[in-house]
């Protein structure tokens, strides 16, 4: 199943896709078919509530789905075309966003990096995510903005302290990132929040495809266009640190919650590995493709100084 998140008429609502372009409201479905399903449910609008319920949430959903597949009669089709929705990022607040560096054994060589021995981890914050089509802002203090095309994992129930053999089963589905950082601002300090985590730094989405649908997610193409260009081409096979070790990790420190987004790692080919580097710039178009996912697109833009913007700089020299 692919679920999206995205408003109309000024509504935001929680859908499925179907036939690649048209998206069915779940709540539109569940106002059509609910007498028609024994169980009963009420389809919440937020995706992180439907994930935190996902073992009643998703059973239903299917059901609701069979339903309209099967209905000959249905008069008012609750589906509309993706180009006609704002779609928006599919977890708007998660509790974690959570970042494994340095998991593609080509990319440690592209950034002088030594492979690290175990999983390097660092954080965004929520301020950073926006949504499939929406604007990558270059921050005023930086001239060195990167991309980084990430495959990200969605966890669908409360995991601490299990095991590799365990973690398949905390696992909701999927997702695509990208992890857009500031090179300067990240290695001017001795951590990475500050270059990683500048407002609109976390494009996610357009979907989360749960993962029975994905298959296997060590054998997924993952690459990013910018502009016509194909800059990172790759299969998740090469990832260092695999999924269930990377879940397994890290619930041995904290609690992972549903909803928790935690994005694997980029494959080589980002700007700041090449000769010459390449930096975003306003205007520039990305797109990240990930089979049985999609595609996120994003363009660039420069941010505008409003007048407050601008006495705040003033008032700090």
């Amino acid at each position: 199943m692919k679920l999206i998140s995205y408003r109309a008429q000024s509504s935001t609502h929680l859908g499925v896709v179907i036939e690649e372009d048209k998206v069915l409201s779940l709540s539109s479905l569940h106002d059509l078919y609910k007498d028609c399903i024994s169980q009963e449910f009420t389809i919440p609008n937020d995706m992180k509530q439907f994930i935190e319920q996902n073992e009643t949430a998703l059973p239903y959903a299917e059901a609701l789905i069979d339903c309209y597949l099967n209905d000959q009669e249905v008069k008012d089709l609750p589906s509309c075309f993706l180009s006609d929705v704002e779609i928006i990022a599919p977890i708007a607040q998660p509790e974690k966003i959570i970042c494994v560096g340095l998991n593609y054994m080509d990319h440690c060589k592209e950034t002088n990096m030594e492979p690290p021995s175990s999983p390097v981890i660092f954080s965004k914050y929520a301020n950073a995510i926006i949504g499939d089509k929406a604007a990558i802002e270059l921050p005023i203090n930086s001239n060195q903005v990167d991309f980084e095309a990430e495959l990200t994992i969605v966890i669908g129930k409360e995991a601490k302290c299990i095991s590799e053999e365990e973690a398949e089963d905390y696992i909701f589905g999927y997702t695509i990132m990208n992890d857009v950082s500031a090179r300067d601002l990240q290695f001017a300090d001795t951590q990475w929040s500050r270059g990683k985590s500048a407002d609109t730094f976390a494009p996610m989405g357009p979907v989360i495809v749960t993962k029975d649908e994905v298959g296997d997610p060590h054998q997924l193409d993952i690459s990013l266009r910018l502009n016509d260009e194909i800059m990172q081409q790759s299969n998740t096979n090469q990832l260092i640190f695999r999924i269930p070790t990377i879940i397994s990790f890290l619930s041995q420190s904290m609690t992972l919650k549903p909803g928790d987004v935690i994005a694997t790692g980029t494959p080589p080919g980002v700007g700041m590995g090449r000769d010459p580097k390449v930096w975003l710039k306003d205007g520039d178009f990305l797109s990240i493709t990930i089979e049985n996912i999609g595609t996120l697109s994003n363009h660039v833009k420069k941010h505008h100084l409003t007048k407050y913007n601008e006495h705040s700089l003033l008032t700090s020299k």
